[in-house]
């Protein structure tokens, strides 16, 4: 164990970027697959299950979208936000509380929307973003917030994209449910 967490940690020291987005990628994956396991197999009628699969292009769009778009952005973001407000002060953490839910998670929840729509190849790309957008935001916000804190109060700089995975295994999880709902 302590073998795998010292050549984990020399990974994120000398590539940081592309082990972050790989790891960022497999959660998103991971949520969306099991999001998928349980509304089709595990919480319907035995008969019904049978026929609803699981459906793998859908996962791979979640790939798309959690390894090129969300950890790409998510890396540079706090690459930034940490260079220009370091340290864990409380005024900090207020001004990177406001800036990461209200700057980066309206341009996150249209790279979702639009994103998944362009690989949906759907009529109109804009369409559910503006139906959903308010009420992801709105969940987001009680989500994220509490999320980030601890984000930025706990988690060193290096660690943030690779938490912010497991916080978004859970909050893909959210979008995913969000998506399924009719427009």
């Amino acid at each position: 164990m302590s073998r795998m967490f010292k050549a984990a940690s020399k990974l994120f020291q000398k590539h940081p970027f592309l082990t972050n987005s790989c790891i960022y990628g497999c959660l998103y994956v991971g949520a969306e697959y099991s999001q998928q396991l349980l509304s089709k197999k595990l919480l319907v009628q035995r008969s019904e299950a049978e026929k609803n699969e699981i459906d793998y292009p859908s996962i791979g769009r979640y790939a798309v979208i959690g390894t090129l778009a969300y950890a790409p952005s998510l890396y540079m973001w706090y690459k930034w936000l940490d260079g220009r407000y370091p340290g864990t002060a409380s005024r900090t953490i207020v001004k990177k509380l406001i800036l990461d839910q209200f700057i980066l998670t309206p341009y996150l929840l249209c790279v979702f929307y639009v994103g998944m729509a362009l690989l949906e190849s759907a009529d109109n790309k804009f369409e559910e973003l503006r139906i959903k957008f308010v009420p992801t935001f709105e969940v987001s916000c009680m989500f994220w917030l509490p999320a980030q804190t601890f984000n930025f109060l706990i988690i060193p700089p290096r660690f943030r994209v690779i938490y912010m995975g497991v916080c978004g295994f859970i909050w893909a999880n959210v979008l995913c449910w969000f998506k399924r709902q009719p427009q």
